[in-house]
């Protein structure tokens, strides 16, 4: 598929929503939406993800409409931050583009006890020692390591696993989305070849757009969201954004490659071959969701190892355990993940299966699956920026269960390749013009910080901007980084 712009009908519905009428296209089952202003528009027209977001249109079972979130940009099959659910009792497919290769990749938020000004004086001594305990970078193995009957455990039982090695708290799992499990997992459908290269990773940033980062909260939007969740303005706290490493991309790749004939099969019509699906209720349907479910799994142990070894970073440079240092889990959100939900369509109850790809659960108060101390504010919801600007935290609000199947985007979404990210970098020293803003940065390599520069990305408070105003979640606090380790 090309990568030119797109230059199908784009219907303004309101100041932050914009319809693909289903008649753009034959076979289309339901209209495209698309939530941005005017502004981020003009971004997302520049590129295929709009044309992406119409061909996901196309998949049976598919429910109110194919959606994209503001942050929404060209991915594999589904744009990144598409969202679309699928009934398995109306023939509903399952789509390993739907769910991406990086399975479960999320993001978690620790707060502390400290503020900016304890940290100020050993900011450059705690991202050293960060940068040497936490391993980053492409292929790099980690200090858990785990042998194949011992990962099929883990991937059954998801991050409780972890109780054993004494390296998971009761509060971690229960500030954890899902409690960091999910049931649906069947480690037997993993190949050894995804064992192989999960082994050693577990506990690893990996490469790309994953960072740890350190981070002060720059200003509070909703006081009584902030106190629930334990954050002050000044207070530094802990971003993570990681996800199943190699396990989870063969895990993928093993499925894009298993149902290549599925659509044939079943007699399913599609516009673009990356969308390769299989029913849900089929064998190769329940083999890839078996799958995938225990990559997920592996994911959020690989997060909780990762918070784990910060905590121990922070422990050695200020010389106090962590509990000391209240370095609590406020919450870990997954993206990049398919899961069985109830959601009101059109006025029925209905267990769907939720893509979320490059896209974030947001579900509002009350909610019977997010934890009892958020039950009065809503599901934090966590929304990574880039490295020289900031990051959010919002709460789900009710729209997300009107308008997008209790979800809200996921970051600020690229506005250029990697490539061009790296061109555009050209003789330039990123680490020294994010130390001119006071931001302390650990990279594995130049290219690693070159295509993660602030410039490739959009800026999240315009797309935080858009899902607040949407009543999709809620502002509550922002978040400015002062020291990040990239791979």
């Amino acid at each position: 598929m090309a990568k030119s712009g797109f230059y199908g009908p784009l219907e303004q519905v309101n100041e932050c929503l914009w319809r693909i009428p289903k008649s753009y296209k034959e076979g289309m089952r339901v209209d495209g939406l698309i939530f941005a202003d005017e502004k981020l528009m003009e971004l997302i027209r520049k590129d295929q993800a709009a044309e992406q977001v119409a061909n996901v249109a196309f998949l049976p079972g598919i429910q109110r409409a194919s959606l994209a979130m503001p942050d929404i940009h060209w991915g594999y099959g589904f744009c990144i931050g598409g969202v679309c659910a699928t009934d398995p009792n109306e023939g509903g497919v399952i789509s390993p583009g739907g769910v991406g290769y990086d399975i479960n990749c999320g993001v978690r938020l620790v707060r502390s006890s400290l503020f900016y000004q304890d940290v100020k004086p050993h900011l450059k001594r705690l991202m050293d020692t960060l940068y040497t305990h936490v391993p980053a970078g492409l292929g790099q193995d980690g200090k858990y390591h785990f042998s194949h009957k011992e990962l099929r455990q883990l991937m059954g039982q998801g991050a409780s696993y972890l109780k054993k090695r004494g390296l998971v708290t009761a509060n971690d799992l229960e500030h954890t989305e899902a409690g960091g499990y999910l049931n649906t997992a069947e480690p037997d459908s993993v190949s050894e070849r995804a064992l192989t290269r999960g082994s050693q990773q577990c506990g690893t940033l990996g490469s790309g757009n994953h960072f740890l980062e350190v981070q002060v909260v720059d200003a509070i939007f909703d006081a009584e969201a902030a106190e629930t969740m334990g954050l002050e303005k000044d207070m530094v706290c802990v971003m993570i954004h990681s996800g199943s490493r190699g396990l989870g991309y063969q895990v993928c790749d093993d499925a894009l490659r298993e149902l290549r004939q599925a659509p044939a099969k079943y007699g399913i019509h599609l516009p673009d071959k990356q969308l390769v699906c299989a029913p849900v209720n089929s064998d190769e349907g329940r083999q890839y969701l078996g799958a995938m479910s225990a990559a997920a799994n592996y994911a959020w142990c690989n997060r909780q190892l990762l918070m784990w070894q910060a905590r121990e970073s922070f422990e050695l440079v200020f010389a106090k355990g962590w509990e000391a240092l209240q370095m609590s889990l406020v919450y870990d959100v997954a993206h990049n993940i398919a899961k069985l939900e109830e959601h009101d369509v059109n006025g029925t109850q209905k267990k769907v299966w939720v893509h979320r790809k490059g896209a974030t659960r947001a579900f509002p108060k009350g909610h019977p699956e997010i934890p009892s101390q958020y039950a009065a504010i809503g599901q934090p919801v966590i929304i990574p920026g880039d490295m020289g600007r900031a990051s959010w935290v919002l709460v789900g609000a009710q729209g997300s269960m009107e308008q997008s199947f209790g979800t809200a985007c996921h970051g600020a979404g690229r506005v250029m390749s990697r490539t061009a990210a790296v061109a555009h970098a050209a003789g330039r020293r990123i680490d020294q013009e994010l130390l001119a803003k006071g931001i302390e940065a650990r990279a594995r390599s130049w290219r690693g910080l070159a295509e993660e520069q602030p410039d490739a990305y959009k800026d999240v408070d315009l797309v935080v901007d858009v899902v607040h105003r949407a009543n999709l979640a809620r502002k509550v606090a922002r978040m400015r980084p002062i020291g990040v380790v990239k791979g």
